[in-house]
């Protein structure tokens, strides 16, 4: 079984920064992918920035430019820092791992339990 923590929630006022961080435990002969999901009140959850395990990342457009995906293979963490944060940042983040639990199996999606992101203005 695969877990994910998350840390580094919180409050902050408009223009701040906030750094989060997610690591995995459990069996994982690799992790294709690593990622941030975000959802507000009354919204879907949507994508926030992904890494990819050949080094590539994906952003959401709202993000760009303000928002950092890094990941530590070694550590099986992956961060998020965030700056210039607006008050439409606000949201729960969850982070997201695409898991090859061992060589013969299929890639499996594990979800953290989400951490809140508020964003004063």
């Amino acid at each position: 079984q695969v877990q994910l923590v998350e840390s580094g929630g919180g409050l902050v006022q408009a223009g701040g920064s906030l750094r989060l961080s997610c690591a995995a435990s459990g069996i994982t002969f690799s992790i294709p992918a690593m990622g941030w999901y975000r959802q507000a009140p009354g919204k879907q959850r949507e994508v926030v920035a992904v890494s990819h395990n050949g080094g590539s990342t994906n952003y959401a457009d709202s993000v760009k430019g303000r928002f950092t995906i890094s990941r530590d293979n070694a550590k099986k963490t992956v961060y998020l820092q965030m700056n210039s944060l607006k008050p439409e940042d606000t949201a729960v983040y969850y982070c997201n791992a695409v898991v090859r639990p061992y060589y013969y199996s299929d890639n499996r999606d594990y979800w953290g339990q989400g951490t809140q992101v508020t964003v004063s203005s």
